[in-house]
């Protein structure tokens, strides 16, 4: 019986084509041009292939490039005024409250980030806790530690806990510890990834939940 719901916050609470996410992917990869003195396509070029292997980008920057400021970096990302990009979404409280299992967020961004864009979407009070990339020691999704931190913080385990995201990458990972992960994205994607000892479903957006979990 499914007793956890671990969300991803980022373009899986809200849809992806917001102003607010296109900001924040804009403000990464102009960080990391400047960081290693790069113009921006070639920066970004760099960065997409070094996601691939360090997860995040703040986890590039520190392991390949020894960066050290993370508080700078977590306020150029994510400055105070960065909910004017977002538009608000009335069906989603309601959609969360139909919901009986305990809500946690897992997100590769600082806690502050969460707090905001969840209190924005008037969302804050339905979720138990937020797992965010300090409570997993700068290492996010989809390293197996930040999973196994969420899960901790939630009182869940693999069997008894879903989780949702809009990154192949991360859904992947966890379904890579044998968890049931939930691929949240407009386009169509495989239910199940070969090799992996868990399940990966896909849904086109967070309302298509109610009827997925009725069928698990």
């Amino acid at each position: 019986m499914i007793q956890n719901l671990i969300f991803d916050l980022d373009r899986t609470l809200y849809p992806a084509d917001t102003k607010m996410s296109e900001d924040i992917s804009y403000r990464i990869k102009r960080f990391a041009s400047e960081f290693w003195g790069l113009d921006f396509e070639e920066g970004a070029r760099q960065r997409a292939e070094a996601v691939k292997e360090y997860g995040t980008t703040l986890d590039w920057l520190v392991t390949a490039g020894g960066f050290a400021d993370i508080e700078a970096y977590f306020a150029a990302i994510h400055p105070a005024d960065e909910c004017s990009g977002l538009y608000e979404t009335p069906a989603l409280r309601p959609l969360l409250q139909s919901l009986p299992q305990k809500k946690m967020i897992l997100t590769n961004s600082p806690y502050e980030h969460a707090d905001r864009v969840l209190k924005f979407l008037g969302v804050r009070d339905l979720f138990d806790s937020i797992c965010d990339i300090r409570a997993n020691n700068l290492k996010g999704k989809p390293a197996a530690s930040a999973f196994n931190k969420a899960l901790e913080m939630c009182g869940g385990s693999l069997e008894d806990s879903i989780f949702l995201d809009d990154a192949e990458g991360y859904t992947d990972g966890w379904a890579r510890l044998g968890g049931t992960a939930v691929l949240v994205c407009p386009e169509g994607k495989r239910l199940h990834t070969p090799g992996l000892p868990g399940k990966t479903y896909w849904i086109k957006d967070i309302y298509a939940l109610p009827s997925l979990l009725e069928k698990l």
